[in-house]
């Protein structure tokens, strides 16, 4: 039988032109049958090593039974082992360059041994069950510009922990099998289009949360095998939610089975340490200008998105790779050949990496998590962009946030905070977000944020939420802030799940239920996420009072929105708000209803408006506003359009029926006077022959 995995010329020629998308194909651990005989080819990439050989369960870890071998130019060392089978560990024992021993975990590993272990596992994925093939088409029509979407930012350990922990270790963890059947349903009731989940590739330390990798292409052992991972995303698909990956190509963590000095030189990072480690965060940044490099993350990003149907992907730390000086002081950088501080070969990697992967997978999406103004980042490469379907908005979240702490005494004087993210929303495909990192680390969670007592706390989070929904741009939200988790979040324990036993959490859980079915159900929130016609300010000026009132558009004008916020304590009985046409406004959103936890039932829901200048709008509807109090209007911005023309049609037909009528009238009256004036002529001629016939 031939054997699949041999890597070839050609694999070689692809591999050194950073163009060989399907590497993982090739390089790793694959279970294989070659000549009858069962067992695993191997193959890594080490060019600068002296011997390669792989030990592993299978020949009691010693370093000389299994020596494979590198007969290629680019450094690919590679062999079958008989009877070396799935579930087996391994990795590979590395003679270095200057005769180091290493012991060196598989870069390619489909598995890894469960932490502090740091060996890999060969793993089987021949036979997958994939049943997703409805989600899979219905993928490729997925737009971002005007399909709804609000992401569950998601950390498996901590979501929730098993009941019956007993032979799952202290951490009490659910498998990936065990959490989909749980997440997905808690995802489709809440109104969740997609999962977020954080540290999933393989990773040492807990406390990293998953973004110092070591295993790129393994699934973490934390939660099961990858068949395990492999079901869970079946599952969420079949439930209708998407699943979208935290992915980090800025940097790895020195761990000695790691990349660093792979095979006894700087292989994967860069020599100079000035280009190679980030001071700040203890790890070595990639060598983005080797092409192997390049290509070992290219194929990475498409092994989630193609062989494991993962819907997008979220890339870390985005910034740390642009800039060349990124958490660096004068001397610690290198500046590229202009001079600058751009780094021009990650510059690349990202447009070759979006081009590639969003063209071979349409419907899928590559996030940035960038948190500077770089210019273009979801723009397309072909416009010099950097091709990303979308960037969180950074901006907008901390001016958020730094309004949403403030006691409402001094809200007006920070009125600017929350309209100024309007100026700029539209210059990149912005997500909102609040995420993990805002609820870690002494920030406190979102419902700890908030000023005033107990349940002025969860009026400002109902608030605050309400405005985010109404903001132009997707959303995300991190576990546990929807029903008001207290305590700041923590990879340790699981999210306050008891919390809803208390009334006020339930409450401010089904009302963010109601927001997010509102985006997805209204055109005019999610269809014109990013047209700048598809919001409007009626008032974002009044920073007297803290009320912010703005319009969502659809594109046909029917079920647009009004939103009117109230920042404050203080209720405003005399509110009136601005609108732009007459007809009915349908209230369909009211914070401060009781069910929610508030304190004002509204049995009046049609407001009508009323003719009278108000926030430079020619007619207004009048509104009891409450403390805190955020209502949301359905109107239809056509009402009196027609009517108005149908008028202006009908004035323009009289007038001109009117005119021809006088103009007939007037032409008679003309006939009629010259008549007269003939008439007279001839009675004068008449008198004067006679006269004169008299004289004579």
């Amino acid at each position: 039988m031939e054997n699949e995995y041999l890597f070839s010329e050609l694999d070689q020629y692809l591999f050194g032109h950073a163009t060989h998308y399907d590497l993982y194909k090739k390089l790793g651990a694959h279970p294989t049958t070659i000549d009858g005989v069962d067992g695993t080819y191997f193959a890594v990439w080490a060019p600068n090593a002296q011997r390669v050989s792989v030990i592993g369960e299978f020949n009691d870890w010693d370093t000389e039974a299994n020596i494979i071998t590198n007969e290629d130019d680019i450094g690919v060392w590679q062999g079958f082992i008989p009877n070396a089978k799935a579930g087996q560990m391994y990795k590979y024992f590395i003679i270095g360059y200057q005769g180091e021993h290493l012991y060196k975990a598989d870069p390619f590993g489909n598995q890894a041994e469960l932490r502090p272990g740091t060996a890999s596992v060969i793993a089987d994925l021949r036979n997958l069950k994939w049943t997703d093939s409805a989600w899979m088409k219905k993928r490729q029509k997925f737009d971002i510009k005007s399909d709804p979407m609000i992401i569950y930012e998601c950390h498996i350990g901590s979501w929730m922990k098993h009941p019956e922990s007993a032979g799952r270790g202290k951490e009490g963890f659910y498998n990936y099998r065990e959490f989909a059947e749980k997440a997905a349903d808690y995802c489709k009731d809440m109104g969740y289009t997609h999962i977020e989940l954080m540290g999933i590739a393989e990773h040492p330390f807990d406390g990293s949360w998953g973004y110092q990798v070591t295993g790129y292409y393994a699934p973490t052992s934390r939660y099961g095998t990858p068949n395990d991972f492999q079901y869970m995303v079946n599952y969420f698909h079949k439930k209708g939610i998407g699943v979208i990956l935290d992915w980090v190509p800025a940097h790895f963590p020195k761990d000695a089975a790691g990349l660093a000095c792979f095979d006894g030189t700087e292989l994967y990072e860069h020599k100079d340490p000035r280009q190679g480690e980030h001071p700040d965060w203890g790890t070595k940044i990639y060598n983005y200008g080797r092409p192997e490099v390049k290509n070992f993350l290219l194929a990475n990003a498409l092994y989630w998105v193609e062989f494991f149907h993962v819907d997008g992907l979220r890339v870390d730390a985005v910034a740390s790779m642009l800039y060349l000086d990124y958490g660096k002081k004068d001397g610690e950088w290198v500046a590229n050949k202009y001079g600058e501080n751009k780094n021009l070969e990650a510059i690349e990697f990202f447009k070759h990496m979006n081009s590639c992967l969003l063209g071979r997978n349409k419907g899928a999406v590559m996030i940035a998590e960038e948190s500077t103004a770089w210019p273009k980042v979801t723009a397309k490469v072909e416009d010099d962009g950097l091709g990303f379907s979308m960037k969180w908005n950074m901006g907008w979240m901390n001016d958020f946030l730094e309004y949403m702490k403030l006691d409402p005494l001094f809200r007006k004087g920070n009125h600017y905070k929350m309209t100024f993210s309007t100026s700029y929303a539209y210059s990149e495909n912005y997500i909102l977000v609040l995420s993990h990192d805002e609820v870690v680390h002494l920030k406190c969670s979102m419902w700890s944020k908030m000023p005033g007592i107990y349940e002025d706390k969860f009026h400002n989070l109902r608030a605050g939420y309400t405005y985010m929904m109404g903001h132009p741009g997707k959303k995300l939200l991190f576990m546990g802030q929807e029903f008001g988790q207290q305590r700041e979040w923590s990879e340790e324990r699981e999210i306050d799940w008891f919390l809803l036993e208390t009334e006020l959490n339930k409450q401010l859980q089904d009302y963010v239920r109601d927001l997010w079915k509102m985006y997805a159900k209204y055109q005019c929130l999610h269809g014109t996420d990013y047209d700048p016609l598809g919001f409007e300010w009626i008032n974002a000026d009044d920073a007297d009072r803290s009320i912010y009132s703005f319009m969502r558009k659809s594109s046909d004008g029917k079920k647009n929105l009004l939103f009117v916020l109230n920042m404050t304590p203080m209720a405003r009985p005399d509110y009136k708000c601005g609108v732009p046409v007459l007809g009915n406004y349908k209230l369909v959103l009211n914070s401060m209803d009781p069910k929610y936890g508030g304190t004002e039932e509204r049995a009046k829901k049609t407001y009508k408006a009323t003719e009278g200048e108000c926030d430079n709008r020619p007619y207004a509807i009048a509104y009891d506003l409450p403390a805190y109090g955020c209502a949301v209007f359905e109107f239809d911005y056509v009402t009196d359009e027609p009517k108005k023309t149908a008028r202006k049609k009908a004035v323009k037909k009289a007038a001109a029926e009117i005119g021809e009528k006088a103009a007939e009238a007037g032409e008679k009256i003309v006939e009629a006077g010259e008549k007269v004036v003939q008439e007279v002529k001839k009675t004068t001629r008449k008198r004067a022959t006679k006269k004169k016939a008299a004289e004579e």
